[in-house]
């Protein structure tokens, strides 16, 4: 508990609160795909609303609904953005870097669940069954997040189809990446099991800020794997000689993701 809380003082330490009070996104922006978006380019989480795929339908009213409801905050590497256990009052969406959504428990045994890069948005279903939070996430790199309170979430519930069909599909397609995982986990070497983490990291809907040269180092995905960094190098030498991936400086091109998807069947 003790290395919990120093995570904690850290977290806080390194936290910084931009209000979305000013317009920062021109007219252009409207008809702008975050898919389109580079993952280094997003700087503000006004950007992030307005080029999620739930955010370009929304209304004018709803969408400054939205900005008004929502704050960016920093946090250093290593920081914890949210706990197990906490009451959960907001959403959340990665405006730029990368998280692991992990299970700590108290014996000192810990469990990666999944990454969490640019665009991506999550916290919904603690949101909607109003209980504690059931795992923590962490940033891997400097992360900045944009954080939406909950009323601001069910004003747009109660007024926005296009924000219920969007949670729909976002909700299905987190469970669908649960259970693979569980396959995955049971039927899987350490190789494919880092093959089809890294071909989850594109999931069109979960991560759409992803693009093939994913910004990740050996230790990052180490960490996202729940290997070592030595393990997660031999397994891209491994990807590398398949010729699905290229190691590069400053990250991992992924050139053949549907080779990704397949390996190890």
């Amino acid at each position: 508990m003790a290395i919990a809380g120093h995570c904690v003082n850290l977290a806080v330490h390194h936290l910084r609160y931009y209000p979305l009070t000013q317009s920062l996104w021109r007219a252009s922006a409207y008809n702008c795909h975050l898919t389109d978006i580079p993952e280094n380019i997003l700087q503000t989480a006004e950007e992030l609303l307005r080029t999620s795929l739930w955010g370009r339908s929304l209304t004018e009213e709803e969408m400054s609904k939205a900005l008004a409801g929502t704050c960016e905050r920093s946090f250093a590497a290593g920081a914890f953005i949210c706990m197990k256990g906490e009451p959960v009052d907001q959403w959340m969406g990665i405006v730029n870097g990368l998280c692991k959504m992990a299970s700590h428990w108290t014996t000192g045994k810990t469990t990666s669940l999944t990454g969490i890069s640019s665009g991506a948005w999550f916290g919904e279903g603690s949101l909607l069954k109003r209980e504690p939070r059931r795992y923590d996430v962490m940033a891997i790199r400097e992360t900045r997040v944009a954080f939406m309170n909950r009323c601001t979430f069910e004003w747009l519930l109660d007024h926005s189809l296009p924000f219920n069909r969007y949670l729909l599909t976002q909700i299905n397609e987190r469970l669908g990446q649960f259970i693979g995982m569980i396959e995955n986990e049971r039927m899987l070497d350490t190789d494919a099991r880092i093959a089809r983490g890294l071909a989850a990291l594109f999931n069109p809907v979960l991560y759409p800020g992803t693009n093939r040269l994913l910004q990740i180092s050996q230790e990052e995905l180490g960490y996202l794997a729940g290997v070592s960094r030595q393990r997660a190098n031999q397994a891209l030498k491994v990807l590398e000689d398949a010729g699905l991936v290229r190691s590069e400086y400053g990250g991992i091109n992924v050139l053949d993701l549907d080779g990704l998807h397949r390996f190890g069947d």
